[in-house]
């Protein structure tokens, strides 16, 4: 069980490819982008080493988070958003995050933006549940 609070790691009931597949579609029918897929196991296999699927995507809308990054620059940083769909050793998918509004905090977003993510991040657990 993860105890820290910088990370959100949850279990999926699905293998580790249906997994991505929700989580990408439950992004885009939200009104976000994926930007960019970052898959780490294809960059090792690359190189002659064996990883686990992992992959990264980055997410966002402008719409979301330039009003973040007018108000405090630093916050570009750290979006777009990122989640992590990696197939653990048991062979089932964890999605993992860091929760934005801390983040944000620390980049120095007013108090009254740090929220504005929260409901970008909700749906990830949401498309776990079905």
């Amino acid at each position: 069980m993860n105890t820290n609070p910088d990370l959100v790691e949850l279990e999926s009931p699905d293998a580790f490819a249906p997994t991505l597949e929700r989580i990408a579609n439950a992004i885009e029918s939200h009104g976000l982008t994926v930007l960019a897929r970052v898959d780490h196991a294809a960059g090792a296999r690359a190189v002659g080493l064996a990883m686990p699927s992992t992959i990264v995507l980055f997410y966002g809308n402008p719409k979301g988070g330039t009003p973040l990054m007018l108000a405090a620059p630093q916050a570009a940083l750290d979006l777009p958003l990122r989640v992590l769909v990696r197939e653990r050793e048991d062979g089932k998918a964890i999605v993992a995050f860091h929760p934005a509004a801390p983040m944000l905090k620390r980049a120095g977003v007013p108090d009254a933006l740090t929220s504005k993510l929260d409901p970008a991040q909700a749906i990830l657990a949401a498309a776990l549940k079905g």
